[in-house]
């Protein structure tokens, strides 16, 4: 592992142990077998495949549907009543369920001892650019009147740039966001990071026609560097919460968080980066067979945990 730091940004490098190549490359085998021979939709797939991150121990879930959200509650034990995690979940703004995330959500829930609040927000493209964010927007409202005094945004992919579109609007303090952490954040749906473009990413997950055909069926004819779309073209200088970013070496949006990471600490931002060596996209799923994940997920949860504030 390698520190380094430079104005506002915290960039640490996690080397591949041996035990965590074999391990990353029997979840990718183990993940394309699964799509390959899956009989459904690609959404039934996508939420099937979600799904195999087991609910962590000691996790209560309840389902939520009303005017105003929907979604499932993730309640560890003994969690704070007035602290909540909003937990966004991926899928290229066209795939993904709360009900496929809740064991991913949960694992992050119980580490940080923290209700999680998994949103099901509209996909597109039945329900194009902006219903995601404003749905997002809608959930910390929707909190924020339930009496949540703070909350951490946690999000992968396309959720974890939903996290940081958030953090965009105009009312940042009354929607008391303590911190926010994205998993491989998709923040550039123009397609410009140098990892996308690049010949040398050998991404195991991802494809560039996939991110491409989602993007458009996201945007419609909307400016892809709309910052509620793509905040890595909207970041507020000076204002914002923590933030912490992991990413893995070996994906198309390695230089999404990159780029991100850079420009919001330039602007004031306090940022920590986790580049982690050899890895794919979102690797954080695969809790039961990669170390790397468990790390990184304790990590998240130990920089959730140092960022409330003390008396609130």
């Amino acid at each position: 592992m390698s520190i380094g730091q430079r104005a506002n940004l915290i960039e640490v490098r996690h080397s591949l142990s041996d035990e965590d190549r074999d391990a990353a490359r029997a979840s990718i085998e183990r993940t394309q077998r699964h799509f390959n021979e899956f009989d459904g939709t690609m959404r039934e797939a996508y939420d099937a495949m979600t799904a195999q991150t087991p609910v962590a121990d000691g996790a209560g879930l309840e389902s939520v549907t009303n005017a105003d959200v929907e979604g499932w509650w993730i309640r560890p034990r003994a969690a704070p009543a007035h602290r909540a995690i909003l937990f966004l979940h991926g899928g290229a703004f066209v795939l993904g369920s709360a009900w496929g995330y809740r064991g991913f959500a949960s694992q992050v829930a119980v580490r940080a001892g923290v209700h999680t609040f998994v949103l099901d927000y509209p996909l597109a493209p039945e329900h194009p650019f902006p219903a995601a964010h404003d749905a997002v927007l809608a959930a910390l409202r929707w909190l924020a009147n339930g009496g949540i005094r703070e909350v951490a945004l946690v999000g992968d992919s396309a959720g974890g740039g939903l996290a940081l579109a958030a953090l965009g609007i105009d009312e940042p303090r009354t929607l008391n966001i303590a911190s926010v952490a994205a998993f491989s954040p998709w923040v550039d749906l123009a397609l410009t990071g140098p990892s996308f473009k690049s010949d040398a990413t050998r991404d195991a997950v991802l494809t560039r026609p996939v991110l491409a055909d989602a993007a458009a069926a996201y945007l419609g004819a909307v400016d892809p560097t709309d910052g509620r779309a793509s905040p890595l073209h909207g970041i507020p200088g000076g204002r914002l919460p923590p933030i912490a970013l992991q990413v893995g070496t070996d994906e198309l949006l390695f230089d999404d968080a990159r780029r991100y990471a850079a420009s919001a600490a330039e602007q004031g931002n306090t940022v920590q980066l986790d580049i982690y060596e050899g890895l794919h996209h979102v690797f954080q799923r695969s809790t039961h067979e990669l170390p790397g994940a468990r790390h990184a997920l304790d990590e998240v949860a130990r920089f959730i945990s140092q960022c409330w504030t003390p008396d609130a």
